[in-house]
């Protein structure tokens, strides 16, 4: 009995002291790899400093041609959009979970019972279901950004009332990333240990808005580097930037409650269809064969999902209010 309980305390003890060795490798590497990625935000310069103008859109300074060849580059988007969306994926595991979706959108679509030729259809749902994890991140990417746009204000607030109080411009960032709630915090935070690195102050906030893509902080970014080029009150500029941002947030509140009809009417007019063709296909599985298999109906089934991708989209064109 003796020899069990020893063996059990020695099993016990070898998975704790197991458990303790892998998080504390997690936590060496998950330490060094922020390391690395701030250092390389510092030495990856063309060895002169360049002005950033902010203000100006991204592909201002690129012709048709660069532009189209750079939107086929999508593992940089797709690392950019993971990133934007505070998520810890990398481009194996987004490619990874985009194949077992559409592997298992394939064997749904397999077995869905339609009267229709089984590997079309198995493609179909396949080529579908490969998009849910971009879906996915899209999805958290707006919602982290968002989450970012609403505390930008009160980060603006700290920022002013720090500096008016005598704090230094890079002192304050440091104090906003820690009292700052995540996920703002945390970019803060970054920005601060950039500045702390040893790298210019652009390079930084130009890095701060790759990061966090809002108007707002391309705004922010803009006035911190007129400031330093022309002089003024950076505490004023920052309370009356955080005013503007509360003002344009009232605004967005009135815009979507008076389209949340158009916006309803949009969700309906759209699931409908589909509510109505999962329905009679469960209920009657044999209802829609004949017009599957007419090549009259065909068309007419191929002309509806037409007509119904363009009345979605110009109904999002009108309900969707730029402020």
């Amino acid at each position: 009995m003796n020899t069990i309980l020893a063996f059990c305390f020695l099993i016990i003890l070898a998975l704790l002291l197991l458990s303790i060795s892998v998080g504390l490798k997690y936590y060496e590497t998950t330490r060094r790899k922020k390391l690395v990625s701030m250092l390389r935000t510092v030495t990856e310069s063309d060895g002169q400093e360049r002005h950033v103008n902010l203000l100006l859109e991204e592909n201002g300074g690129r012709d048709a041609m660069e532009a189209a060849l750079g939107s086929i580059n999508f593992s940089e988007k797709i690392t950019n959009l993971i990133a934007e969306a505070g998520m810890d994926w990398t481009l194996t595991r987004f490619g990874t979970t985009s194949i077992v979706t559409m592997v298992a959108g394939g064997l749904l679509g397999a077995v869905l019972p339609i009267n229709s030729p089984a590997f079309p259809r198995a493609l179909l749902v396949g080529l579908l279901a490969a998009f849910v994890p971009l879906m996915y991140v899209k999805k958290k990417r707006g919602t982290r950004l968002g989450l970012l746009e609403a505390q930008l204000p009160d980060a603006l607030d700290f920022l002013s009332r720090s500096m008016r109080a005598g704090h230094a411009f890079t002192i304050s960032l440091e104090m906003v990333g820690e009292e700052i709630h995540e996920p703002l915090g945390q970019e803060f935070r970054a920005l601060f240990n950039e500045q702390n690195l040893g790298a210019s102050l652009d390079r930084s906030l130009e890095s701060f808005y790759k990061r966090v893509p809002l108007a707002d902080v391309r705004f922010f970014a803009s006035a911190v580097l007129l400031q330093r080029q022309t002089g003024g009150n950076l505490a004023e500029i920052l309370n009356r930037l955080s005013q503007i941002i509360r003002e344009r947030f009232r605004l967005k509140g009135q815009v979507k409650a008076a389209s949340g009809h158009g916006r309803l009417t949009a969700t309906i007019l759209t699931l409908l269809p589909i509510a109505t063709l999962v329905g009679l296909v469960i209920s009657s599985p044999g209802y829609l064969d004949p017009m599957l298999n007419d090549p009259t109906g065909r068309r007419l089934i191929g002309a509806g999902v037409l007509a119904q991708v363009i009345g979605n989209f110009f109904i999002r064109k009108v309900i969707k209010i730029k402020v």
